[in-house]
């Protein structure tokens, strides 16, 4: 059994998945880092119809910089702008149909902070993908963890690395497979193949 320490991100890409679903990992979720800007923590990247496109939650900049305490800003319908942007990406993919329904709830919570409206989403997402998964939280922040540190594993600003199988997505003829975008597009391409997709990845830790 390893121990993982994962970020908590906005609808995770595949490889943080992967490693969150893994059952050799005892997962613990950091909590008390300050919050980094540009990353997959209000940010989630899905398949547009010109490629890869970013939904970002804005951030309330109050002067608090825990990740714990960061709120969300809703001075704009950013909700509403993201979920429009699923629907136009996905309506025509295999499984989105199927989803809709189940997925649409995540787009009209109003949590104030950041990281209740994650775990809430992937509350969410787990039900999708019809499996349970424990976890626990860090009660300080420490820089260099026990665990196996995963908190900068996942870069939002370079490709990924991982190795991921291609499959199916909406615009690939295209513009290629895009791999690691937000677990959103496993779902809407793969249904109900997506967690064992995601349990047949090899992670290196």
């Amino acid at each position: 059994m390893k121990n993982i320490l994962l970020p908590i991100f906005y609808l995770p890409p595949v490889s943080w998945f992967s490693a969150f679903l893994d059952q050799e990992n005892e997962i613990t979720f950091e909590k008390f880092e300050n919050f980094p800007k540009q990353t997959f923590r209000n940010r989630a990247n899905v398949f547009g119809a010109n490629g890869t496109l970013s939904l970002i939650i804005p951030i309330n900049h109050n002067g608090k910089r825990e990740y714990r305490e960061t709120e969300i800003s809703y001075r704009e319908d950013w909700q509403k702008l993201h979920w429009k942007s699923i629907k136009t990406a996905y309506q025509s993919s295999p499984y989105f149909e199927y989803y809709e329904d189940k997925l649409a709830p995540i787009f009209l919570q109003k949590e104030k902070f950041l990281l209740d409206f994650n775990l809430k989403s992937l509350d969410i997402i787990l039900k999708i993908l019809k499996t349970e998964r424990d976890f626990t939280f860090t009660e300080e922040y420490f820089r260099e963890p026990e665990q196996i540190d995963m908190r900068e594993s996942f870069s939002a600003k370079k490709p990924s690395e991982s190795a991921l199988e291609e499959y199916y997505q909406t615009f690939s003829d295209k513009h290629g497979f895009i791999k690691d975008l937000s677990v959103i597009d496993l779902l809407c391409n793969k249904g109900p193949e997506s967690a064992t997709y995601l349990r047949n990845i090899k992670q290196e830790y």
